[in-house]
């Protein structure tokens, strides 16, 4: 899904989004700074980290909306959370990928300010997007709660959109020779499922049990698919 396929809602959502936040700029500049970030997002390698999965964070939101203090500041994290991202010149996967958290909240924080919305709310935008560098959260803190869960939410995707969306994280990062990506996704996976909790809001808890399902299972494709691949045999400690 390109810019010019993005439903057209999500342009007037991000204007609407952008006004409530307290931006003083005319309608047509925040509306052209929408369609930047959607070309963003609608960049060629972006198979996973595309307009469809800003359009799914966003909604997710949506569903935990009632749990949120400032909801259109938590939405406009989502719309710059990955407002930065290159997986060509990231090293390996397990390295995060192409996601570039601090780079994306600095972008947030300078492009909101320009719109002319006040200081304090910019920086906010900013250390939402910021927070999901490591996905810990401040149980206290609702709105990064929001988010955090909004953005985990795939992994409790039913198990054919689940599949999907490892075949386009795959697809996103196909430079990374199979062994090497196996290896960092097999990390990814051991690490989440280590978690005392995967969702931390109230309403987002509901999505625990599906998710742990899913990546379970992914564990075991893992595992097997490593053991094809590499001689070595495949230690499933967990960290």
């Amino acid at each position: 899904m390109g810019a010019h396929d993005a439903p057209a809602w999500l342009l007037q959502a991000y204007h609407r989004s952008v006004r409530e936040a307290g931006a003083t700029a005319p309608d047509d500049e925040i509306r052209e700074h929408g369609r930047r970030l959607l070309e963003l997002w609608s960049a060629t390698r972006r198979t996973f980290h595309n307009v469809r999965h800003l359009a799914d964070v966003l909604c997710r939101v949506d569903e935990l909306v009632q749990e949120t203090h400032e909801p259109d500041l938590v939405r406009l994290a989502g719309w710059y959370h990955g407002a930065v991202f290159d997986a060509d010149h990231t090293p390996t996967y397990a390295q995060r990928g192409g996601e570039d958290e601090v780079a994306s909240a600095r972008f947030a924080q300078e492009d909101l300010a320009s719109l002319g919305v006040p200081a304090a709310r910019a920086a906010r935008v900013h250390d939402l997007v910021a927070a999901l560098r490591r996905h810990v959260v401040d149980p206290n803190d609702f709105d990064c709660s929001v988010l955090c869960d909004a953005d985990l939410a795939v992994l409790a995707s039913d198990p054919q959109r689940y599949k999907t969306y490892l075949r386009d994280v795959r697809e996103e990062y196909a430079h990374v020779p199979l062994e090497d990506f196996l290896r960092a996704r097999l990390r990814i996976v051991h690490k989440l499922l280590a978690r005392p909790s995967l969702f931390v809001s109230p309403l987002g808890v509901a999505w625990e049990e599906q998710a742990r399902q899913n990546l379970s299972a992914e564990e075991q494709r893992l595992q097997k698919e490593l053991r094809s691949v590499a001689p070595e045999p495949v230690v499933a400690a967990r960290a």
